[in-house]
Parts: structure tokens; sequence; C-alpha cells
């Protein structure tokens, strides 16, 4: 089997759930080698965010060179990039080296609902990094933050806001509808002239921090191993929905604590 090499350019979490830390942690539970590059330092744990430091665009694109100028990458997810600088530094290196896939998880909100993108860096997203990547997977505020509308609030409204998403340049869009209050978490995805539904039960926890982190980068991880979007989606949904199912085993936090990423090993 080919070794995969995966990056992450995303901010960091210090309690281990979500940002670079689980990104890095469902790289490997998947069987991928993992490098990283930090956007911003983020002072958060299960019960918010406290501060956030962002790193400067100069110094976040010298990090992307270190890493892409030496290591062969076969797959990239890009997390929170905090303002509209560092969407444009992250841009200009994907431009320049022309990575096989990279999954934009358009990060705007912690699971607490603490601001992670400054609001005028959405318009760099829609310009900026849309055309570039090969899929991005909203929720349902962040596709309704990009296309400047209300969210979705039934499937009908999600797959139209999908594919509002797709005219507008996406090479693929995963649509993700935790947010829907339906018994079914269910998800679409869109490419050009292709649209699939996946659905799963929700899981009775509490514990879902970093859950947009992790199907991101696992989309990332799987992406080399399958023939398309479809079979990755499958893929890394089946892996997320082990760790959430496993999630209470874990002991982390007084608040919204993360998913259970090894849960395959202990």
């Amino acid at each position: 089997m080919k070794r995969i090499n995966a990056l992450t350019i995303a901010g960091t979490d210090p309690s281990g759930g979500a940002g670079i830390q689980a990104d890095l942690k469902a790289f490997s539970a998947l069987g991928a080698y993992g490098t990283s590059v930090i956007t911003a330092l983020v002072a958060q744990n299960t019960r918010g965010v406290q501060s956030v430091y962002h790193i400067e665009p100069a110094f976040v694109a010298a990090q992307l060179d270190s890493v892409l100028s030496d290591v062969r990458i076969d797959s990239a997810k890009i997390g929170m990039l905090a303002n509209a600088d560092i969407v444009r530094a992250v841009a200009e290196r994907l431009r320049h080296y022309k990575l096989p896939y990279v999954v934009l998880d358009t990060v705007m909100l912690a699971k607490s609902g603490d601001p992670l993108l400054a609001s005028e860096a959405v318009e760099s997203i829609r310009s900026e990094l849309m055309p570039l990547v090969s899929i991005i997977t909203p929720n349902l505020p962040e596709a309704a933050a990009l296309l400047a509308c209300a969210p979705a609030q039934n499937e009908s409204q999600m797959r139209e806001q999908g594919l509002a998403l797709l005219a507008m340049g996406c090479q693929a869009v995963l649509m993700k509808g935790g947010h829907l209050s339906e018994d079914e978490s269910p998800d679409w995805l869109f490419t050009p002239g292709f649209e699939q539904r996946f659905s799963a039960p929700r899981i009775a926890t509490r514990h879902t921090h970093g859950t947009g982190c992790t199907l991101s980068a696992a989309l990332a991880a799987l992406r080399p191993r399958h023939p398309n979007w479809a079979d990755t989606v499958t893929a890394a949904k089946n892996y997320l929905q082990q760790a959430l199912q496993q999630a209470d085993s874990l002991e982390v936090g007084q608040g919204i604590g993360p998913v259970h990423h090894f849960h395959a090993w202990w």
C-alpha cells in the first residue's frame, strides 16, 4: 500500500479535540503520515475559546514552503484560517505547489459558538480559496455565510445551497446537515453532474468537539486511496461515526468533549 503523506493547515487546540491536534490524530488513525502548518494559536478547551493569537501570514507561508519544498504531500486539509491575510497567503502557496487533493473545511465558528474567522475573510475564502481546492465541507451556517443567505432549514434548502456553492466554482461540495433537527444527520455530496445523499443515525452523546475537523481530516487521509469523493466520504463518515459512538468512553474536560479518534486501538 502506498504511504500517504497528509498536511493539515489549521489552528491549535490545547485540549486536543479539534484543530491541528485532531487532524494529526485522524491522519494517524487512518494510516497517513501527518504534517502540519499552524495558522493560529488558540487558547480553547471543551468549554469554549478563551483567546486567539494569529500567526503572521509571512510565517504561515514560510511553514508551507518548509513542508512543501521537501515532503511529497498527497493530500491536504485546510481548517481555521483566522483572517483574510492568512487566506491569501495560503492561496498563493497552493497556486504555486498545486497539491493533488485539498479539502477546505470552511471553519468559522468553534463548537461553543466562538468566532474563528474574521467576517471580512469570508469574501477572501470565496474568491481566493474556493476555486483552488478539491472539495469544501461547510455545515449549514457556514454555507449560508458563503452564500450570504439564511441557513437551510430542511434538506430541500440544503440541496439548493449545495448546488449554489458548486455553481460558484467549487469542484465538489459536501454539505453537512448536523444542524438540522432530525433523527438522522444527512449530508449531501455534489460534484458536476453528480449528487449523493449520505445519512447516519444521530449518536446520543454531547461529546462532539472537533467533529468537523475530524471529518475533513479523514477525507484528506483517505482520498488518495479511493477512486472518487463518494467512496471517500463513505469511508470517512464510517470512521467518524465510530469515533462518536466511542466518545463517551473518554474523560476529557467538563464541556463538549472530543470524539475518540483511536477507537479502533483503545
